[in-house]
């Protein structure tokens, strides 16, 4: 069994900085994407940010220039460090993996989720 573990989610004033940790754990052979969503009230979960296991990178339009995705490949860990934090980025933020698991005797990919971690940006 393979989990997803997120931290670091909180209350912060406008134009203030979070980091959001995530923690892959379990019976993992190789992680591929990794990556984090994010889903605000009444409204539907959208991208954020990913990142291969080679390091390519890809940003939704609305935190270029803000948030910066990293990864520790040898430890599975994933972040994501948030500046300059809006109203409207207030949701749900979640980790998301493609991980190479053991399902039965076999090897196989896994697409898994974290359980989420709220961010809330209000004065």
């Amino acid at each position: 069994q393979v989990q997803l573990v997120e931290s670091g989610g909180g209350l912060v004033q406008p134009g203030g900085s979070l980091r959001l940790s995530c923690a892959a754990s379990g019976a993992i052979f190789s992680i591929n994407d990794m990556g984090w969503y994010r889903q605000a009230p009444g409204k539907e979960r959208e991208l954020v940010a990913t990142s291969t296991s080679d390091g390519n990178i890809n940003y939704a339009d609305f935190v270029k220039g803000r948030f910066t995705i990293s990864r520790d490949n040898a430890k599975n860990l994933v972040y994501l460090q948030m500046n300059s934090l809006k109203p409207e980025d207030t949701a749900v933020y979640y980790c998301n993996a493609e991980i190479n698991t053991l399902v039965g005797l076999s090897a196989r990919y896994l697409e898994v989720w974290g359980q989420g971690t709220l961010v809330t940006v209000s004065s």
